[in-house]
């Protein structure tokens, strides 16, 4: 099973979801080992860009060997986007540009983007059209919720809206803003948009945790893919049994503890090459508990890696782990990552009122 977006071919038909914090290159370089995928940068902002931010453009900037290189930006001023694009293409050879539209988080949607933008019909179009026409021969794909809550459901429309627009492909995270993390994903509105939608791969995310899981999101909505959020955090393998499971193939046991911890020497080493070794270890401290889930760990050595300070003690501690040991089963491929909501949405001023926006555009 193949999915076309654009010009690329991604097989297995698996997008790693940009994750803030999380998909730097060295995770990024991780997942890519254990299975072939598309695997989209950090959330980066296109005023950001414009504006020549340096760690913007460090976000913005893929490694070396990232092949195809994909980059999601977030933007509210069509404009603004469209320069963002052709900066991506032009002066960083990006081969792919996701358009955030689903974010809930209050730094983005209290300025109108993320998950707030699609409510915004006449502006959601403005953009998805500049990013489109800069792009030029570069696929633009859109990540969008359901909508803002259950009363202010967008994504029939906006999938509609992008198709129109030429998008390459549209992804719905099966949940409203308001939702966060919480609760079930609704696959049924992935379907519905599978149904809506045409000509447009559609794929679809949220809980999928395993390679069953992702088999039976396809069987169930027909979409075109699935894009992997919290299932890979900790575990980069992820998109191996991915890979086996939508090939018909049997799933890999949850590794043995001895791997995870080769795993996380090679995630700290990479974040090193790239950030130094103080910067590195505060980053992998968040990755820790995620890699470490569900396997027999003794507090005080969980407590010793939250506040790892050196390569050296890394290594001390994750060479005294049970290399034999294997995760609880109920606990290997289960949920992980944020589970916060619901919460109330964060909107500019009279948001809601209509569906369209005045003439000055929402800054980011």
């Amino acid at each position: 099973m193949v999915l076309r977006v654009g010009p690329l071919e991604v097989d297995p038909p698996v997008v790693l979801a940009p994750m803030a914090g999380v998909t730097t290159p060295a995770f990024r370089r991780l997942c890519r080992h254990y299975g072939a995928g598309l695997y989209v940068s950090e959330m980066v902002s296109a005023r950001g860009l414009v504006g020549r931010d340096e760690r913007t453009w460090r976000l913005a900037r893929p490694a070396a060997d990232e092949r195809p290189r994909s980059v999601q930006l977030s933007g509210t001023d069509a404009a603004v986007v469209g320069a963002a694009v052709r900066l991506l293409v032009d002066e960083l050879g990006v081969e792919h540009v996701d358009l955030n539209m689903g974010c809930p988080t209050r730094k983005v949607t209290r300025h109108g983007g993320g998950a707030a933008l699609p409510w915004k019909s006449d502006r959601f179009a403005a953009v998805v059209g500049a990013a489109v026409g800069a792009a030029g021969a570069v696929p633009v794909t859109v990540k969008m919720r359901i909508g803002i809550d259950d009363a202010h459901r967008t994504h029939l429309d906006a999938g509609r809206v992008a198709a129109e627009a030429g998008v390459a492909a549209v992804a719905l995270h099966a949940r409203t803003a308001a939702q966060w993390y919480s609760g079930r994903a609704d696959w049924a509105a992935i379907g519905a948009l599978r149904e809506h939608v045409a000509g447009v791969p559609v794929l679809g995310n949220g809980d999928v945790f395993a390679g069953a899981d992702a088999v039976a999101m396809i069987r169930r909505t027909g979409c075109d893919g699935v894009v992997i959020g919290r299932g890979c955090l900790g575990r980069p393998w992820l998109f191996r049994d991915l890979a086996d499971a939508l090939a018909g193939r049997s799933v890999r046991p949850a590794p043995a503890l001895g791997e995870v911890a080769a795993v996380i020497a090679e995630h700290a080493g990479l974040l090193a090459a790239a950030e130094g070794e103080a910067r590195a270890c505060r980053a992998l401290r968040r990755h820790l508990p995620w890699y470490l889930l569900g396997y027999p760990v003794a507090p005080p050595v969980r407590d010793a890696l939250a506040r790892v300070g050196s390569l050296a003690d890394l290594d001390r501690l994750i060479r005294g782990l049970d290399p034999g040991a294997r995760p609880a089963p109920d606990e290997a491929d289960g949920p992980r990552g944020p589970v916060q909501g619901p919460q109330p949405v964060a909107l500019p001023d009279q948001w809601l009122s209509s569906r369209s926006l005045p003439a000055d555009p929402a800054r980011e």
